[in-house]
């Protein structure tokens, strides 16, 4: 879910986290205007929420996140309601945002092709208690596509870590 305010247009979600920090409107607005630009959404920003797609909504949440500029950005299964094709496509826009902005994120999520796409290192955890089990380093080349052979190769590397961790008692 989103987690977005329904009585909000598209602009003041993006600026609510602007404004409760005390920003100026004009300088909240031009921040607004620029990250709905990012995420493709500038033409919907006084669109209200549910006039919007679930990749819109995510991609809302994505600009909201980053107008306040934090360290890092916390992502969890952001993805995991949508369609295939929506969802791909945002693998491609979250990608050429991070390359935009620079900023470090951590992405949960179980879908581990996902995870060699959008991620530099993939960890994977055990089940109860959780713990790191394995790390693997990403290399491919940006953009990354989960259709891409290399992408598949490496998730099929992980997944059987994953399988590895899965039959050992708890």
């Amino acid at each position: 879910d989103a987690a977005l305010f329904p009585w909000l247009s598209v602009q003041a979600n993006v600026e609510f986290g602007l404004k409760m920090k005390g920003l100026p409107r004009a300088e909240r607005e031009q921040t607004a205007d620029r990250l709905l630009q990012m995420v493709h959404l500038d033409q919907f920003k006084r669109a209200w929420i549910h006039e919007l797609s679930g990749g819109m909504k995510q991609r809302v949440a994505l600009a909201r996140a980053l107008a306040v500029d934090p360290a890092v950005l916390l992502l969890d299964e952001p993805f995991g309601a949508l369609d295939a094709i929506t969802r791909d496509l945002l693998h491609d826009e979250l990608q050429e945002v991070w390359m935009k902005t620079g900023k470090t994120v951590v992405f949960v999520t179980h879908n581990v092709r996902e995870a060699v796409v959008l991620g530099d290192r993939v960890l994977v955890m055990s089940p109860r208690p959780g713990h790191i089990v394995a790390e693997h380093r990403v290399g491919l080349p940006r953009p990354r596509h989960i259709e891409d052979v290399a992408t598949t190769r490496l998730a099929r590397r992980i997944s059987a870590d994953l399988q590895l961790n899965q039959e050992r008692p708890h």
